[in-house]
């Protein structure tokens, strides 16, 4: 540092320079490359591309349900592909395939009568195509296997105690010395109609058995058809357990159960039914259907709400909604509920008030209008509004009484009925003055009277103004007829070889009865002791008020069992 420090010209603390010398771009040697090169990326693909692929198969590209697609479409064939076809009637879209029994339809049981005004989709098949071996799944089929397994046969079934097999039931049931035999009518695999007990020996184990099918919104659909014939494989009965839209008519729904499966409806309680393959069933002869490969789109319908509907102008209407914003509901749908009832329970309502109203709250609007659309046809009716999730009714002008003629009945009724009989002839003159007092009875009280009198429980009294004593004397005059009609029972008259006959019937003395049941009952009419269980008798009711006899009611049940 000394010797620096010595050096002429030498500053130590003197600054850096304030413009460095510019760098010779000539004598400068190129930087060295990097070790790893730098790959080059594509560039990256927009995620909507402007340009659409073309598709194969024009099923796969469908509209969107939610599409503004409309084409309006006149009753007959819309659409055909060689031998199947898309038709247009009166069940809405139908689907035509060769050597089908009837036409497919996506639901059987939930179709509007209306005819549709136009389709939401373009009309294709929802079946797949004949020449397709297979539905698509994305892999290679597989390879043939070398085992050949016979196909499934319900007249032989496998043993019970077959390890891997599960549990089948054979055909049946059958009378003593009958066997299964092959049929290809819907009567001939039925066979002979079911007694009491055989019904209540198929029902019983499957009141808590869960293997079912459910039937919901859409009602009884094409695939179903299949589902339920798999459920015959194994098992003699179906329990079939419907909920929602469909319950509003089960009358409707059990016949086209029966009619597509060719089944027969056992047992029926609320919305749940036992549907019977036959005695003479074999799932290797089943109809076999082809699978719907996806739901098509709904119709469009006319519409349900009109400003002024049948009957009505706009301004009429408008005041029937009006007031029935204020109106109360009779009831509230819950969701996915039975509602076998409802229809008796507008009925009624209508008894009452010209507009009725059903609370919806929690419903899909399909649901609900589905729902006003069925009340229309069954009750009917005449639907004006689904505002706020609720279903307004108008009865119509055309509504009749389901009690007879609607007028209000007068019957005349002294006040002063305790008179004596000397005032019973001054109250019959008195009869006709404007004094007397008149009841009004409804139709329905009215229709439970007559009921009552043609069966022989109420009388109808001509004479209106009776004494205590004579009105005492009709009274006991009606009771002992009305006894002996109850316990009285129809002559049998039986012929003999010599042409005479013999007849006995139930004779009334004095209070007591005479019978013979070897003459009241015959030969087919009494059941042996195999007939029938021994709890028959614990089914009897218990007694009855005083006057009646029990074996009545015994040998009513026994001949109801042997049929």
């Amino acid at each position: 540092m000394p010797i620096l420090a010595s050096l002429p010209g030498l500053n130590l603390l003197s600054s850096l320079p304030s413009n460095p010398p510019q760098n010779d771009t000539t004598s400068a040697t190129p930087s060295p490359s990097p070790p790893i090169p730098i790959p080059k990326y594509p560039p990256p693909r927009s995620r909507n591309p402007k340009t659409n692929v073309p598709r194969s198969n024009p099923a796969l590209s469908i509209p969107h349900r939610r599409s503004n697609y409309r084409k309006p479409v006149q009753k007959g064939v819309i659409s055909t592909d060689g031998d199947r076809c898309v038709i247009v009637g009166e069940n809405g879209v139908s689907y035509k395939l060769p050597g089908a029994p009837f036409e497919f339809q996506y639901s059987y049981s939930e179709t509007p009568n209306a005819e549709p005004i136009a389709i939401r989709e373009p009309a294709y098949l929802p079946f797949a195509p004949p020449t397709m071996p297979r539905p698509w799944t994305g892999k290679a089929p597989l390879k043939k296997s070398k085992k050949n397994i016979p196909l499934f046969d319900s007249f032989n079934p496998p043993p019970p105690g077959k390890k891997g097999v599960k549990h089948v039931e054979k055909p049946g049931p059958f009378p003593f010395g009958k066997y299964p035999k092959e049929g290809k009518t819907r009567e001939e695999i039925l066979g002979e109609p079911l007694k009491k007990w055989e019904i209540k020996m198929l029902v019983k184990p499957l009141l808590s058995y869960n293997r079912q099918v459910n039937l919901g919104r859409d009602g009884l659909t094409h695939n179903m058809l299949d589902l339920i014939h798999t459920h015959w494989k194994r098992r003699r009965v179906c329990k079939i357990k419907c909920k929602g839209v469909p319950t509003v008519d089960m009358d409707n729904v059990c016949r086209h159960i029966e009619e597509k499966t060719g089944g027969k409806i056992i047992h029926r309680v609320g919305g749940v039914v036992y549907l019977f393959r036959g005695r003479n069933y074999n799932y290797r002869t089943r109809p076999q259907y082809p699978v719907m490969l996806w739901k098509p789109a709904t119709p469009v319908y006319p519409k349900l709400i009109q400003e002024a509907p049948e009957g009505l102008t706009k301004a009429e209407a408008d005041e029937f909604r009006k007031k029935g914003k204020s109106l109360l509901p009779i009831c509230t749908l819950a969701k996915n509920g039975v509602y076998a009832s409802l229809v008796k329970d507008v009925r009624d309502a209508f008894e009452e008030c010209p507009l009725v109203k059903i609370d919806c709250k929690g419903l899909q609007p399909s649901d609900y209008k589905k729902i006003g659309a069925k009340l229309k046809e069954l009750v009917p009716c005449v639907l004006l509004s689904f505002d706020d999730e609720q279903i307004l009714m108008w009865r119509g002008r055309d509504w009749k009484s389901m009690y007879g003629d609607t007028s209000s009945t007068l019957v005349r009724v002294k006040a002063d009925i305790s008179s004596g009989i000397d005032n019973s002839a001054k109250s019959s003159d008195d009869s006709g003055t404007p004094d007397a007092q008149r009841v009004v009875s409804s139709p329905k009280m009215m229709s439970l009277w007559r009921r009552a009198i043609e069966s022989n429980k109420a009388l109808l009294l001509e004479e209106l103004a009776l004494g205590p004593d004579s009105l005492l004397e009709k009274v006991e005059e009606f009771e002992g007829m009305s006894l002996a009609i109850e316990h009285s029972c129809e002559a049998l008259v039986l012929s003999s070889e010599d042409g005479s006959s013999s007849s006995s019937s139930a004779e009334f003395k004095g209070g007591s009865y005479s019978e013979d049941e070897n003459d009241i009952y015959s030969s087919d009419d009494i059941i042996d002791d195999e007939d029938y269980d021994d709890d028959s008798f614990a089914e009897v009711d218990p007694p009855i008020p005083l006057g009646s006899l029990p074996v009545d009611k015994i040998a009513e049940r026994l001949r109801r069992e042997s049929k």
